[in-house]
Protein backbone atom coordinates (compact mmCIF):
# COMPACT_ATOMS: atom_id res chain seq x y z
CA UNK A 1 0.00 0.00 0.00
CA UNK A 2 1.39 3.43 -0.95
CA UNK A 3 1.79 6.28 1.53
CA UNK A 4 -1.11 8.05 -0.17
CA UNK A 5 -3.37 5.01 0.19
CA UNK A 6 -2.48 4.60 3.86
CA UNK A 7 -3.60 8.18 4.52
CA UNK A 8 -6.92 8.02 2.66
CA UNK A 9 -10.09 8.79 4.68
CA UNK A 10 -11.21 5.15 4.87
CA UNK A 11 -7.94 4.24 6.63
CA UNK A 12 -9.22 6.01 9.76
CA UNK A 13 -10.58 3.94 12.62
CA UNK A 14 -12.49 4.38 15.87
CA UNK A 15 -10.64 2.64 18.69
CA UNK A 16 -11.98 2.04 22.19
CA UNK A 17 -9.18 3.09 24.55
CA UNK A 18 -11.24 2.64 27.73
CA UNK A 19 -14.81 1.47 28.30
CA UNK A 20 -16.97 3.89 26.32
CA UNK A 21 -14.02 6.17 25.44
CA UNK A 22 -13.05 6.17 21.78
CA UNK A 23 -10.22 7.67 19.75
CA UNK A 24 -10.64 8.49 16.05
CA UNK A 25 -7.18 7.89 14.58
CA UNK A 26 -6.49 9.16 11.06
CA UNK A 27 -3.25 8.12 9.37
CA UNK A 28 -0.83 9.59 8.50
CA UNK A 29 -1.40 12.63 10.69
CA UNK A 30 0.12 15.09 8.21
CA UNK A 31 -1.32 18.45 7.11
CA UNK A 32 -5.07 18.65 7.84
CA UNK A 33 -5.31 14.99 8.97
CA UNK A 34 -6.00 14.97 12.71
CA UNK A 35 -7.20 12.73 15.50
CA UNK A 36 -10.44 13.23 17.42
CA UNK A 37 -12.47 11.37 20.04
CA UNK A 38 -15.81 10.50 21.54
CA UNK A 39 -16.82 9.88 25.15
CA UNK A 40 -20.05 7.92 25.61
CA UNK A 41 -22.28 8.47 28.64
CA UNK A 42 -25.76 7.50 29.74
CA UNK A 43 -27.23 10.76 28.49
CA UNK A 44 -25.30 11.17 25.24
CA UNK A 45 -21.94 11.72 23.61
CA UNK A 46 -19.19 14.29 24.12
CA UNK A 47 -16.90 14.73 21.12
CA UNK A 48 -13.31 15.89 21.34
CA UNK A 49 -12.68 17.78 18.07
CA UNK A 50 -14.08 17.21 14.60
CA UNK A 51 -12.12 16.92 11.32
CA UNK A 52 -11.01 19.21 8.51
CA UNK A 53 -13.37 18.18 5.73
CA UNK A 54 -16.99 17.12 5.41
CA UNK A 55 -15.89 13.76 4.00
CA UNK A 56 -13.63 12.98 6.95
CA UNK A 57 -16.02 14.36 9.57
CA UNK A 58 -18.96 12.40 8.12
CA UNK A 59 -16.98 9.17 8.46
CA UNK A 60 -16.08 10.06 12.05
CA UNK A 61 -19.68 10.85 13.00
CA UNK A 62 -20.95 7.64 11.37
CA UNK A 63 -18.44 5.58 13.39
CA UNK A 64 -19.47 7.35 16.60
CA UNK A 65 -23.15 6.75 15.83
CA UNK A 66 -22.49 3.04 15.32
CA UNK A 67 -20.51 2.76 18.57
CA UNK A 68 -23.03 4.72 20.63
CA UNK A 69 -26.25 3.28 19.20
CA UNK A 70 -26.95 6.64 17.57
CA UNK A 71 -26.93 8.48 20.90
CA UNK A 72 -27.26 12.28 20.68
CA UNK A 73 -24.10 14.38 20.58
CA UNK A 74 -24.67 16.70 23.53
CA UNK A 75 -21.34 18.51 23.62
CA UNK A 76 -18.28 18.92 21.40
CA UNK A 77 -14.93 20.23 22.58
CA UNK A 78 -12.41 21.96 20.30
CA UNK A 79 -8.87 21.57 21.61
CA UNK A 80 -7.70 24.62 19.62
CA UNK A 81 -8.62 26.80 16.65
CA UNK A 82 -7.02 25.07 13.67
CA UNK A 83 -9.42 23.94 10.98
CA UNK A 84 -8.36 20.30 10.98
CA UNK A 85 -9.90 20.09 14.46
CA UNK A 86 -12.81 22.50 13.97
CA UNK A 87 -14.18 22.87 10.44
CA UNK A 88 -16.28 19.74 10.90
CA UNK A 89 -18.20 21.58 13.64
CA UNK A 90 -20.53 22.75 10.89
CA UNK A 91 -21.82 19.19 10.42
CA UNK A 92 -22.88 18.72 14.03
CA UNK A 93 -26.55 18.94 15.05
CA UNK A 94 -27.75 22.43 15.90
CA UNK A 95 -28.49 21.20 19.42
CA UNK A 96 -24.84 20.30 20.05
CA UNK A 97 -23.12 22.77 22.37
CA UNK A 98 -19.55 23.61 21.32
CA UNK A 99 -16.96 24.30 24.00
CA UNK A 100 -13.41 25.70 23.71
CA UNK A 101 -10.95 28.19 25.13
CA UNK A 102 -11.93 31.83 24.67
CA UNK A 103 -8.89 32.40 22.41
CA UNK A 104 -10.05 29.52 20.21
CA UNK A 105 -13.43 31.18 19.73
CA UNK A 106 -11.74 34.49 18.86
CA UNK A 107 -9.44 32.76 16.39
CA UNK A 108 -12.26 30.92 14.65
CA UNK A 109 -14.27 34.12 14.30
CA UNK A 110 -11.25 35.60 12.49
CA UNK A 111 -10.55 32.50 10.35
CA UNK A 112 -9.96 33.19 6.65
CA UNK A 113 -8.50 29.90 5.39
CA UNK A 114 -11.84 28.14 4.89
CA UNK A 115 -13.25 30.89 2.68
CA UNK A 116 -10.02 31.79 0.85
CA UNK A 117 -7.56 28.90 1.08
CA UNK A 118 -4.12 30.04 -0.07
CA UNK A 119 -2.46 27.79 -2.69
CA UNK A 120 0.22 26.52 -0.33
CA UNK A 121 -0.96 22.89 -0.16
CA UNK A 122 -1.35 20.42 -3.00
CA UNK A 123 -3.97 19.39 -3.61
CA UNK A 124 -6.02 21.96 -1.74
CA UNK A 125 -8.42 20.34 0.73
CA UNK A 126 -11.94 19.75 -0.55
CA UNK A 127 -13.55 21.20 2.54
CA UNK A 128 -17.21 20.47 1.80
CA UNK A 129 -17.92 23.08 4.48
CA UNK A 130 -18.88 26.66 3.70
CA UNK A 131 -18.81 28.42 7.07
CA UNK A 132 -16.91 28.21 10.33
CA UNK A 133 -19.01 27.28 13.37
CA UNK A 134 -17.35 28.70 16.51
CA UNK A 135 -17.87 27.47 20.07
CA UNK A 136 -20.61 29.13 22.11
CA UNK A 137 -19.28 28.16 25.56
CA UNK A 138 -15.74 29.23 26.44
CA UNK A 139 -13.28 28.76 29.26
CA UNK A 140 -10.15 30.56 30.35
CA UNK A 141 -8.42 28.10 32.69
CA UNK A 142 -10.52 24.98 33.21
CA UNK A 143 -14.02 23.59 32.97
CA UNK A 144 -15.53 20.23 33.91
CA UNK A 145 -18.07 18.47 31.69
CA UNK A 146 -20.25 15.52 32.66
CA UNK A 147 -22.01 12.92 30.56
CA UNK A 148 -23.85 10.61 32.88
CA UNK A 149 -21.33 9.55 35.54
CA UNK A 150 -18.33 10.39 33.38
CA UNK A 151 -16.19 13.38 34.27
CA UNK A 152 -14.22 15.21 31.56
CA UNK A 153 -11.86 17.93 32.73
CA UNK A 154 -10.88 20.59 30.20
CA UNK A 155 -7.65 22.33 31.12
CA UNK A 156 -5.50 25.06 29.60
CA UNK A 157 -1.75 24.90 30.33
CA UNK A 158 -1.72 28.53 31.42
CA UNK A 159 0.35 29.86 28.52
CA UNK A 160 0.60 29.65 24.71
CA UNK A 161 2.10 26.44 23.35
CA UNK A 162 0.77 25.09 20.04
CA UNK A 163 -1.66 28.03 20.03
CA UNK A 164 -2.83 30.56 22.59
CA UNK A 165 -5.97 28.56 23.34
CA UNK A 166 -4.87 24.95 23.72
CA UNK A 167 -7.12 22.75 25.84
CA UNK A 168 -6.65 19.11 26.82
CA UNK A 169 -9.53 16.80 27.73
CA UNK A 170 -8.68 14.64 30.74
CA UNK A 171 -10.75 11.71 31.98
CA UNK A 172 -9.36 11.09 35.48
CA UNK A 173 -11.30 7.89 36.18
CA UNK A 174 -10.22 6.27 32.91
CA UNK A 175 -6.80 8.00 32.85
CA UNK A 176 -7.24 8.96 29.21
CA UNK A 177 -5.77 12.25 27.98
CA UNK A 178 -6.77 13.91 24.72
CA UNK A 179 -3.79 16.21 24.24
CA UNK A 180 -4.83 18.05 21.10
CA UNK A 181 -1.83 19.41 19.23
CA UNK A 182 0.31 19.76 22.31
CA UNK A 183 1.58 16.40 21.05
CA UNK A 184 2.41 15.30 17.50
CA UNK A 185 3.38 11.62 17.63
CA UNK A 186 5.66 10.71 14.75
CA UNK A 187 4.77 13.94 12.94
CA UNK A 188 6.67 17.24 12.89
CA UNK A 189 5.27 19.60 15.57
CA UNK A 190 3.97 23.05 14.64
CA UNK A 191 4.49 26.15 16.81
CA UNK A 192 3.89 29.06 14.43
CA UNK A 193 0.79 30.33 16.28
CA UNK A 194 1.99 29.42 19.76
CA UNK A 195 5.27 29.62 21.64
CA UNK A 196 8.53 27.67 21.68
CA UNK A 197 9.06 28.37 25.37
CA UNK A 198 5.43 27.53 26.11
CA UNK A 199 5.57 24.28 24.16
CA UNK A 200 8.62 23.22 26.15
CA UNK A 201 6.92 24.12 29.43
CA UNK A 202 3.80 22.17 28.41
CA UNK A 203 5.76 18.91 28.30
CA UNK A 204 6.25 18.71 32.07
CA UNK A 205 2.64 19.81 32.53
CA UNK A 206 1.43 16.93 30.34
CA UNK A 207 3.63 14.43 32.19
CA UNK A 208 1.97 15.30 35.50
CA UNK A 209 -1.33 13.80 34.33
CA UNK A 210 0.34 10.35 34.37
CA UNK A 211 -2.17 9.00 31.83
CA UNK A 212 -2.63 5.36 30.89
CA UNK A 213 -3.38 6.38 27.29
CA UNK A 214 -2.80 9.57 25.33
CA UNK A 215 -4.68 10.49 22.17
CA UNK A 216 -2.35 12.95 20.43
CA UNK A 217 -3.59 15.58 18.02
CA UNK A 218 -1.77 13.77 15.21
CA UNK A 219 -0.19 10.34 14.92
CA UNK A 220 -0.63 6.97 16.65
CA UNK A 221 -1.97 6.44 20.15
CA UNK A 222 0.56 6.74 22.98
CA UNK A 223 0.68 4.21 25.80
CA UNK A 224 1.34 5.78 29.17
CA UNK A 225 4.58 3.84 29.58
CA UNK A 226 5.83 5.29 26.27
CA UNK A 227 4.86 8.87 27.07
CA UNK A 228 8.20 9.90 28.64
CA UNK A 229 10.04 8.96 25.46
CA UNK A 230 7.52 10.86 23.32
CA UNK A 231 7.88 13.93 25.53
CA UNK A 232 11.67 13.68 25.34
CA UNK A 233 11.51 13.57 21.54
CA UNK A 234 9.41 16.74 21.54
CA UNK A 235 11.88 18.35 23.93
CA UNK A 236 14.78 17.54 21.61
CA UNK A 237 12.94 18.91 18.58
CA UNK A 238 12.03 22.14 20.36
CA UNK A 239 15.64 22.42 21.52
CA UNK A 240 16.77 22.09 17.91
CA UNK A 241 14.37 24.86 16.87
CA UNK A 242 15.56 27.17 19.62
CA UNK A 243 19.27 26.50 19.04
CA UNK A 244 18.90 26.99 15.27
CA UNK A 245 17.01 30.25 15.80
CA UNK A 246 19.59 31.65 18.23
CA UNK A 247 22.45 30.77 15.88
CA UNK A 248 20.59 32.22 12.91
CA UNK A 249 19.85 35.47 14.70
CA UNK A 250 23.45 35.80 15.81
CA UNK A 251 24.65 35.27 12.23
CA UNK A 252 22.09 37.65 10.73
CA UNK A 253 20.37 34.90 8.78
CA UNK A 254 16.71 34.86 7.86
CA UNK A 255 14.53 31.99 9.11
CA UNK A 256 14.61 30.45 5.62
CA UNK A 257 18.40 30.67 5.44
CA UNK A 258 18.67 29.08 8.88
CA UNK A 259 16.23 26.33 7.86
CA UNK A 260 18.17 25.55 4.69
CA UNK A 261 21.29 24.93 6.78
CA UNK A 262 19.50 23.05 9.58
CA UNK A 263 20.36 19.37 9.97
CA UNK A 264 17.13 17.77 11.16
CA UNK A 265 18.87 14.55 12.17
CA UNK A 266 16.44 12.14 13.85
CA UNK A 267 13.50 14.31 12.73
CA UNK A 268 14.36 14.34 9.01
CA UNK A 269 12.04 11.44 8.22
CA UNK A 270 8.94 12.85 9.89
CA UNK A 271 5.99 14.03 7.79
CA UNK A 272 5.82 17.80 7.22
CA UNK A 273 9.52 18.40 7.80
CA UNK A 274 9.18 21.82 6.12
CA UNK A 275 7.56 23.03 9.34
CA UNK A 276 11.06 23.74 10.62
CA UNK A 277 10.94 27.14 8.91
CA UNK A 278 7.47 27.90 10.32
CA UNK A 279 8.76 27.08 13.77
CA UNK A 280 11.85 29.21 13.21
CA UNK A 281 9.65 32.18 12.28
CA UNK A 282 7.96 31.76 15.68
CA UNK A 283 11.30 31.36 17.49
CA UNK A 284 12.80 34.42 15.80
CA UNK A 285 9.74 36.52 16.64
CA UNK A 286 9.71 35.25 20.21
CA UNK A 287 13.34 36.26 20.74
CA UNK A 288 12.55 39.71 19.34
CA UNK A 289 9.37 40.16 21.37
CA UNK A 290 7.28 40.31 18.20
CA UNK A 291 4.61 38.33 16.41
CA UNK A 292 5.61 36.44 13.24
CA UNK A 293 4.34 37.36 9.79
CA UNK A 294 2.22 34.28 9.04
CA UNK A 295 2.04 34.83 5.29
CA UNK A 296 5.81 35.30 5.03
CA UNK A 297 6.33 32.17 7.12
CA UNK A 298 4.14 30.04 4.86
CA UNK A 299 5.80 31.49 1.75
CA UNK A 300 9.13 30.33 3.19
CA UNK A 301 7.69 26.87 3.92
CA UNK A 302 6.64 26.53 0.27
CA UNK A 303 10.10 27.71 -0.82
CA UNK A 304 11.82 25.23 1.51
CA UNK A 305 9.55 22.44 0.26
CA UNK A 306 10.23 23.29 -3.36
CA UNK A 307 6.53 23.86 -4.04
CA UNK A 308 3.15 23.53 -2.32
CA UNK A 309 3.12 21.28 0.72
CA UNK A 310 1.77 17.73 0.57
CA UNK A 311 -1.87 17.39 1.55
CA UNK A 312 -4.02 14.24 1.62
CA UNK A 313 -7.06 15.70 3.38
Amino acid sequence: MSDKDSARPDAASLREVAAGVHAWIQPDGSWWVNNAGAVLGEDGVVLVDTCATARRTTRFLAAVAAASGDAPIRLAVNTHLHGDHTYGNALLPESTVLVAHERTRAGLLADFILAATPPIWSPLPDWGVTAVRPPTVTLRDELTLHTGQRRIELRHPGHPAHTEGDVVAWLPAERVLFSGDLLFHGVTPLLLMGSVAGAIASLDWLARFAPATVVPGHGPLIDGDALPAVLDAHRRYYGLVRATALAGLAAGRTPLEAALDCELGEFAGLPDRERIVLNLHRAYAEERGEEPDLLAAFADAVALNGGPMRCVA
